[in-house]
């Protein structure tokens, strides 16, 4: 029978193609179901997903961005670079990025903001410094060891942050609270006031 809001479409009519693949998805599910059970009576603790050692997860208040709308540009447009490749002193989509190339091009692109082309120097830039969880979205976080800044990132809200990581990677989303990167957090600065 044909629908007469899809002429000249032969088949059934769209709640009945709506009822068949329903079908077809529930056997697709008890199939994928029952897989997943066999898999498990299989491999035990191979197969059951473990917490990462060591890794606390800690509550982000969402905190409110002075000027919500060019902290939103930011945001989109650096998770938008996500995949970009590493290249050290990249600054643009087309060459890949640095950290610190990638916040630059970031605030240039979106909001005409000039910031200076180093984590260091980008550490050093006037503005208020941070607490953890006083962060809003585009705030930048930076990251080092012994008092020296050595990596920078775009915080997005929830603990996550955008950054051009290192050599053979792609620009990504991480957490300010995995090993690493809670290890080697050193500050924070809120460019946009």
């Amino acid at each position: 029978m044909k629908a007469a809001h899809y002429p000249g479409l032969p088949g059934p009519t769209p709640v009945a193609a709506r009822s068949a693949a329903g079908r077809g998805v529930a056997f697709r599910g008890a199939a994928l179901l029952v897989l997943a059970l066999l898999l498990a009576a299989c491999g035990k603790e191979q197969v059951r997903p473990t917490a990462p050692t060591g890794a606390s997860q800690r509550h982000w208040p969402q905190v409110r961005p002075t000027d919500p709308e060019a902290a939103n540009a930011v945001l989109m447009r650096a998770i938008g670079l996500v995949g970009t490749p590493y290249t050290y002193g990249g600054n643009t989509p087309e060459s890949g990025f640095d950290c610190s190339g990638l916040v630059a091009y970031v605030y240039r692109d979106m909001l005409d903001l000039r910031l200076p082309r180093t984590s260091r120097e980008l550490a050093g830039i006037q503005g208020p410094r941070i607490a953890p969880e006083k962060l809003a979205a585009a705030d930048l976080v930076f990251f080092g060891s012994k008092g020296n800044v050595s990596h920078v990132g775009i915080y997005v809200g929830e603990g996550r942050f955008v950054h051009a990581p290192s050599t053979g990677g792609t620009v990504r989303l991480d957490r300010l609270d995995g090993p690493y990167w809670r290890d080697h957090y050193s500050g924070a600065k809120r460019v946009l006031n």
